[in-house]
């Protein structure tokens, strides 16, 4: 009897050992490798691999620019980049109860409205518990299908039977190939499940939708290669405690990588946020020091944020730095910059920061706002309440400028500010003040940091 070869293979990247070690020799993980067995290598003809008899010039070739088909979520329509494509495959990945199961049943349920056939794949869940959440969803529809099953070659030919318009997979980690001896949600099996989920997705054209889990970091569970697979990559995000949701794109060929939807959670499922500066705004205290308001920008969509910042006293021991919402390592330099270039006197005291609403910002433009709410707490003066900024701090205590200015401006306008505080070079692309009805924008352009604070506070 022959005897069936092993390897071991690492649970954090993908990397294979034939032996077990204690600590992975490729990402440095520790107690990471997972014995498996070895695939069988493919026998290879004489002569080589026959050529692919569908190669073609690329201008013969009638690109049908990827069919979308809207699910009538717009939010969801928007990452997506204008609806779901047949043949593509997303990623979508989440914490835990964040919504993502809610989220995509209710797509399903708007693509099966339109009698577009659609099958909810359920590894994780009965389905009839599946089908009680699409009734408390209001997700109910003829076109609408449920399988609770985890065995591959089962989803196969469950697929080839019904031929769906959408698939949702929920949730990868729980899928099993048969061909493979190791259990689910190892790595040979997720990439295996994967890849043969794409060929078959882009062979009969329906779009996929693969719900993956997330390490404990926020990242996604399962090698790199994952995210290589697939077409498009969403991440979920949201703060415990908070209704509201953010979906993110991290990865799309079909669209825009950088667009966000924002969605509220229901105890009817989610509820697209059409305004989203609106929704962040609607709570900000009046009068109240610590507070500025940034124009950020999303993808195509400008929105408006709340910047919060609380200084301490003179704290004992070590001063803590916490930031909610914004990079802690941009916060610490914009700290440096006001103490050495503005002149405040930080070291030593507690500094919080915090954007409202559990939105998290990672764009430059947010440097700006967190050095005004900063001072503003410092000082106990308020920035005036109808005035909003946006720039990128420099080491130097420059204000840099930053891209779609003339979005910010309008959106700033259209929220019923009266007064920007922005970078110079913003004043060469906003010539004409925006207007919203007989009301106009005041633009203040600064260079430094030192200007922006006296242009706040005078």
């Amino acid at each position: 009897m022959a005897k069936t070869s092993t390897q071991f293979t690492c649970q954090a990247c993908g990397a294979v050992a034939p032996r077990w070690v204690g600590r992975c020799t490729s990402c440095g993980t520790w107690s990471s490798l997972v014995e498996e067995s070895a695939p069988g290598k493919a026998s290879r003809k004489p002569g080589g691999a026959r050529a692919s008899a569908a190669v073609q010039a690329v201008s013969s070739i009638d690109a049908d620019h990827a069919a979308r088909i809207p699910t009538g979520i717009a939010e969801l329509d928007r990452v997506l980049g204008g609806g779901v494509v047949l043949g593509g495959v997303t990623l979508v990945g989440g914490d835990p109860g964040v919504g993502k199961s809610t989220l995509l049943m209710q797509a399903l349920a708007g693509l099966a409205r339109q009698g577009h056939r659609s099958l909810y794949i359920s590894g994780e869940e009965s389905a009839g518990q599946t089908a009680a959440r699409a009734r408390r969803l209001g997700a109910v529809a003829d076109e609408l299908l449920v399988l609770a099953e985890n065995d591959l070659e089962v989803i196969e030919q469950v697929l080839d039977e019904i031929k769906p318009v959408a698939v949702v997979v929920d949730s990868v980690q729980t899928m099993r190939a048969g061909s493979l001896e190791s259990s689910a949600g190892t790595v040979s099996q997720l990439r295996e499940v994967t890849s043969r989920m794409v060929e078959r997705s882009k062979k009969n054209r329906f779009a996929t939708f693969l719900v993956g889990h997330v390490t404990k970091d926020g990242v996604l569970a399962g090698p790199k290669v994952l995210e290589h697979l697939v077409d498009t990559v969403l991440a979920f995000e949201g703060e415990r405690g908070h209704a509201f949701r953010s979906l993110r794109t991290q990865k799309n060929r079909f669209g825009s990588a950088t667009e966000v939807g924002v969605f509220e959670m229901t105890e009817g499922g989610m509820l697209e946020v059409p305004n989203p500066s609106a929704l962040f705004l609607a709570e900000r205290p009046r009068g109240a020091s610590g507070s500025a308001i940034a124009a950020t920008n999303e993808g195509t969509r400008a929105m408006l944020v709340e910047v919060q910042a609380l200084v301490g006293s003179l704290a004992v021991g070590s001063a803590r730095r916490t930031a909610n919402g914004v990079d802690s390592g941009r916060l610490a330099m914009i700290l440096a910059v006001l103490e050495r270039k503005a002149g405040l006197m930080l070291a030593g005291l507690d500094v919080f920061l915090n954007v409202a609403g559990g939105l998290r910002v990672e764009e430059p433009a947010i440097d700006l706002p967190i050095a005004l709410a900063i001072a503003s707490s410092l000082r106990n003066q308020v920035v005036p309440f109808d005035t909003v900024t946006f720039g990128e701090v420099g080491l130097a205590g420059e204000v840099r400028g930053v891209g779609r200015a003339d979005a910010r401006l309008a959106e700033a306008l259209a929220m019923g500010f009266r007064r920007a505080i922005v970078p110079v070079s913003a004043l060469d692309r906003a010539s004409r003040p925006p207007r919203h009805g007989q009301q106009a924008l005041e633009i203040v352009g600064v260079r430094t940091l030192e200007e922006a604070l006296a242009a706040t506070f005078a």
